[in-house]
């Protein structure tokens, strides 16, 4: 099933079918480690409404109202190798192959909803930045407890200019006004995604492709549990969070974007996040 967040209230989808949650707000609804049986059991007693397709049509919000985000960083192989590319100037390079292979998973903060854009909206690009990558990424949607309850997409835009030049801008690299997207929606489920789950993005660039990619998250190095228990070690959230869990692809260093880029990422069986470059 799927939950969207739109400007009139809460959507479950479950098939084809829609149920609008009435008298709920996100935080709440979200928040709950039995949220799989609750929509379940609304869609069994409440009848569907086809009229609630226009609200998905023309009116997604970004699926995060109060819960923080985080991102995970070198949990792919071609991430790994990618920063190292950025930073080999500056003396960093072997800091993401320590972090690829050690104990310990890199973490960030990365937004909070006022940084955050939802479906069909703009994403920034630095000022100060000459180099700017999307990073698409499977990102989890897990309660306070810290129980992954489902799954949207993110989008970690990041400026590889910043970070290459010391690893320690990282921060100023990752977060700033309008620096993630996530939706379209949180796809709820009993079960892990599969490892095959893949993820593909597309940059189109004034009707034409410039950029395309795709991985599994078999690829990834590290499971969605570990990296969820290092994130709620000693930080507590209230409302739950959202994890973005790194990427497995980087456009070429010769790439870098541009106003008006238009970014898709899939990640079936959740959907599609499409953005612009503001």
């Amino acid at each position: 099933m799927k939950l969207y967040r739109t400007q009139q209230g809460l959507v479950i989808k479950k098939e084809e079918s829609l149920y609008p949650v009435k008298d709920q707000e996100w935080d709440g609804f979200l928040n709950d480690e039995q949220l799989y049986e609750k929509m379940l059991h609304i869609t069994q007693s409440t009848s569907p409404e086809p009229g609630a397709a226009v609200w998905l049509k023309n009116e997604l919000l970004a699926p995060v109202v109060s819960q923080e985000i985080w991102a995970s960083g070198v949990t792919y192989n071609r991430s790994k190798v990618g920063r190292q590319e950025e930073s080999k100037e500056s003396g960093g390079k072997e800091f993401y192959a320590k972090v690829y292979d050690a104990e310990r998973p890199e973490l960030f903060f990365k937004a909070t909803a006022h940084r955050t854009v939802g479906p069909g909206g703009k994403v920034n690009i630095r000022k100060d930045s000459t180099w700017d990558v999307p990073e698409p990424e499977l990102t989890l949607v897990i309660t306070s407890s810290g129980k992954i309850i489902g799954y949207t997409i993110g989008n970690d835009m990041s400026s590889r200019s910043i970070e290459g030049e010391n690893p320690l801008y990282l921060p100023q690299a990752k977060t700033y006004d309008a620096c993630a997207a996530v939706g379209p929606c949180v796809y709820v489920t009993r079960e892990p995604l599969p490892a095959s789950t893949g993820i593909q993005m597309t940059i189109i660039r004034h009707d034409n492709v410039v950029f395309e990619g795709n991985i599994e998250i078999s690829e990834m190095k590290r499971t969605p549990q570990e990296l969820v228990s290092f994130l709620y070690r000693e930080c507590s959230f209230p409302h739950g969070s959202l994890l973005m869990t790194g990427t497995g692809i980087v456009p070429e260093k010769e790439f870098t974007l541009q106003q008006g880029d238009e970014i898709r990422i899939t990640i079936e069986p959740i959907g599609t996040l499409v953005n612009f470059v503001r």
